[in-house]
């Protein structure tokens, strides 16, 4: 009942939703909450995380598998501590060794519980509305500190174990967590963020209450720390490019930095021994499967601490299982939870949290094993877009055993001459894994995307691989590096089909290095043309009328100056952070000008991250003439043979022309044609006409389903067909349903309906005032000739479609 009254709840909430926005409560002060739940939020891996030595420093208490275990260092047996439905993690001790504190998450929210290591008896500390996280003891046992959002943003507080009273210590109005006070009690060393700016890790004179910073550097995700017990030494993670390293500082005199270690991966989550002789980490492997090591604070090379015997508590069984698609051995993409709702993942491969529906999933090759305890346990998996999810009871034993999982597809895209692919996502992005381009084949086999192009771009002031753009893979799928050029205060454009970067990738008044430079977004989108590659705008509009009074400002600031004056090749329709709905309409007025502009789609999402959607949750299928390969998927993309989709495959054809033909017929009306294949139910099927509906129907099956109708063919112009609905289910992971298709053109490719095309250019012309106000706001006092001239021109050419001789 308990997991009913959930699901029940979150459909209600998510699927309401207009874009995703949010799974946790909402923290004050982050516009990107992606960012916020991605980097701040405790994360599920087989192996040990969130380390912490015992006061006896024979022990390790960490989490693995969503639950507490204690490692015993000597004998390299862990035991499990804990056994909720939920997640445990970020454990501290009790200074006596008799309690441990930590984190619970039920993947809607966090509380904070003590666990009596004699009793077993658990103990609910802080359970608000918000997140709260990072609990600590003070030396003397007589208070938790931690980390909560309780009051809008996140702040320091301390909670009285005596009284259960709690008050706050922090209130700088950004992200103040990760508390470690000093064993004096005097002062806290803490974690200090604002969303996309700069990170620091501060310290806080408690009697005074003034903080003053340690270290501080643009955008430092992964940054934690660890006091030693004479509360001297600092040792924390830090970036350093595409690395993070282990230094050490004096807390009293932070210039002091010295290096720890330079890792082969990520050094994770320090914590100093009792004794102050160790610093213990976790760093995920080649498997991303993560381990727990140590280092003389002395230096020297890291210790691996295996688990070589795993104690759960229970009697545990093995299951291998195999998924089957068609009756082929296929990846699958798979979530399996036992009698209780806990996630069970395999030993290996990195794990996901997706924040739409708040399950965790991992990515089968076609045969997986897992253990657990006895009991009962539900296999969910789903293979692309292809297949409706299935869903499949079975048991764990004692021994071993097999099951199978078997789909089949709704609809073949391969064998009717379509391929998928994502535009847009990051291979690496400030996340606790470390990827190579080899380990996403396998989500992409899973999620049937047939090319993909991860971006490098920039993470603050770090330009992070870049050498991925030569990369080169043979075979289906294809994997080819883009770029992502981000000028924050214009808009973001993506480069795909390059081999060359483009520099500055940053620039603007979002920046305080470049941020008077007079630069036009049309530079790198040139550039991308002379190259042979393709580029335009990624994740335009996050509301769902652009048109609508004071919506504007959700346009990027370049965007209709670039494409009214035909410097974009694509415009990325579909994407997890932003509105389709609302994308397509922008879209939709800018066809009206005849300006053809092609759809693309790309998940965003940052694929080293826990928590974070799977590649290809939003994406474009092309259908190339010819042999599949790059150059022939580029040249469908940009002569829009194509439709995009979160969820739905739609096939549309007017008088047997396919999208992106030219419908020449002298007839006054023309048939058409929509085949929908959907492994979810959708609800509304609408036909488009320069914008407008000129057709819809309600679904009545909600999954494969044909529809025909005719139309009256217009002077000129161009039709689309839209999908949508309001159920998000897997193997979906975006808001709401939601596919369209290119337009086919009447007459000739850019061709128009005077009407519509005057009322787009008044609809735009009222976008580009606010652009245009926004941009002298942005660079205020600087010289921006270059970027007035370019919106000059954009107006010049609209006032010139609206008829009047000026404006």
């Amino acid at each position: 009942m308990r997991y009913f009254i959930l699901s029940l709840f979150l459909f209600l909430y998510f699927s309401a939703q207009a874009q995703w926005k949010n799974r946790y409560p909402k923290v004050d002060g982050f516009g990107h909450h992606v960012y916020l739940e991605g980097y701040e939020l405790p994360v599920l891996n087989s192996g040990p995380t969130d380390p912490a030595p015992s006061p006896s420093n024979n022990e390790v208490v960490f989490s693995a598998k969503g639950w507490l275990w204690v490692l015993n260092v000597k004998t390299s047996e862990a035991k499990r501590i804990t056994f909720s439905p939920d997640m445990d993690s970020r454990p501290n001790w009790s200074p006596d060794g008799s309690e441990i504190v930590f984190v619970r998450d039920n993947s809607l929210n966090t509380q904070i519980v003590l666990l009596d290591l004699d009793s077993n008896q658990e103990t609910i500390l802080v359970n608000s509305d918000a997140l709260d996280l990072d609990p600590i003891f003070s030396e003397d046992s007589k208070f938790i500190y931690y980390s909560s959002a309780k009051n809008g943003s996140f702040d320091l507080w301390k909670l009285d174990l005596s009284t259960r009273e709690n008050s706050i210590l922090t209130k700088e109005g950004s992200l103040e967590r990760l508390p470690v006070p000093t064993r004096q009690g005097a002062h806290i060393v803490y974690l200090h963020k604002y969303d996309f700016s700069y990170d620091a890790i501060k310290l806080l004179d408690i009697e005074k209450g003034t903080s003053s910073f340690l270290i501080e550097e643009n955008f430092v995700s992964q940054a934690a720390f660890t006091l030693s017990p004479d509360d001297k030494t600092l040792a924390y993670t830090w970036a350093n490019g595409d690395d993070y390293e282990l230094h050490l500082l004096n807390i009293f005199i932070p210039k002091s930095k010295m290096l720890l270690t330079k890792s082969n991966g990520l050094p994770l989550s320090p914590k100093f021994s009792y004794d102050g002789d160790w610093v213990y980490f976790t760093e995920n492997n080649k498997n991303e499967t993560s381990e727990l090591k140590r280092i003389s604070v002395y230096g020297g090379s890291p210790e691996l601490l295996r688990v070589n015997k795993w104690d759960w508590g229970k009697a545990t069984g093995k299951l291998k299982i195999t998924s089957l698609v068609d009756g082929k051995t296929e990846a699958v993409r798979m979530s399996v939870i036992d009698e209780n709702g806990h996630p069970i993942i395999p030993e290996s491969g990195i794990i996901h949290s997706e924040g739409q529906n708040g399950i965790v999933f991992f990515y089968s090759p076609g045969e997986v094993e897992i253990e657990a305890p006895l009991g009962n346990i539900t296999i969910t998996a789903v293979h692309g877009f292809s297949t409706i999810k299935k869903v499949q009871e079975s048991k764990i034993e004692s021994g071993s055993a097999e099951t199978e999982i078997k789909l089949n597809r709704i609809w073949n895209a391969k064998q009717n001459g379509w391929y998928s692919s994502d535009n847009h996502f990051h291979l690496n992005y400030g996340g606790t894994n470390r990827l190579d381009p080899e380990d996403i084949r396998i989500d992409l086999k899973a999620e049937e995307v047939d090319i993909a192009f991860p971006l490098v771009a920039n993470l603050g002031n770090r330009f992070l691989e870049q050498g991925l753009l030569d990369w080169k893979n043979s075979g289906l799928p294809i994997i080819s590096f883009g770029q992502e050029v981000r000028s924050h205060f214009l808009g973001h454009v993506n480069l795909i089909g390059i081999k060359e970067l483009y520099w500055p990738w940053v620039w603007g008044p979002s920046y305080d290095i470049y941020k008077a430079d007079d630069r036009l977004n049309a530079e790198p989108l040139r550039f991308v043309r002379e190259k042979g590659g393709l580029g335009g705008y990624v994740h335009p509009v996050s509301v769902r009328d652009p048109f609508e009074e004071g919506n504007a400002r959700d346009v990027p600031i370049s965007l209709t100056a670039d494409i009214v004056l035909g410097e974009v090749d694509i415009l990325e329709v579909g994407c997890l952070w932003t509105d389709e709905i609302g994308t397509a309409a922008l879209w939709h007025e800018f066809l009206n000008l005849g300006i053809p502009v092609a759809l693309s789609a790309g998940s965003d999402v940052m694929n080293n991250l826990y928590r974070t959607m799977a590649i290809g949750a939003t994406r474009v299928y092309v259908k190339p003439d010819g042999e599949f390969s790059l150059a022939s998927y580029l040249d469908a993309l940009k002569n829009g043979k194509s439709f995009v989709s979160n969820a739905p495959q739609i096939l549309f054809s007017v008088d047997d022309k396919e999208v992106g033909d030219v419908i020449n017929s002298n007839k006054n009306k023309a048939k058409w044609k929509l085949e929908v294949h959907s492994p979810v139910r959708y609800d509304t099927v609408e036909i488009f006409v320069n914008g407008e509906v000129v057709w819809s129907t309600k679904s009545k099956k909600g999954t494969s389903e044909t529809y025909t109708g005719t139309i009256k063919v217009p002077e000129g112009g161009w039709i689309t067909a839209r999908v949508s609905g309001t159920k998000s289910e897997w193997p979906m992971m975006d808001s709401f349903i939601f596919a369209e298709s290119s337009p086919l053109w009447f007459k000739k490719i850019g061709s128009t309906m005077s009407n519509s095309k005057i009322s787009a250019a008044n609809k735009l012309l009222k976008i580009l005032d606010t652009s245009e106000e926004r941009l002298k706001q942005g660079y205020g006092e600087n010289q921006i000739p270059n970027l007035e001239d370019h919106f000059s021109k954009a107006r010049e050419k609209l006032v010139g479609i609206r008829g009047e001789g000026k404006y």
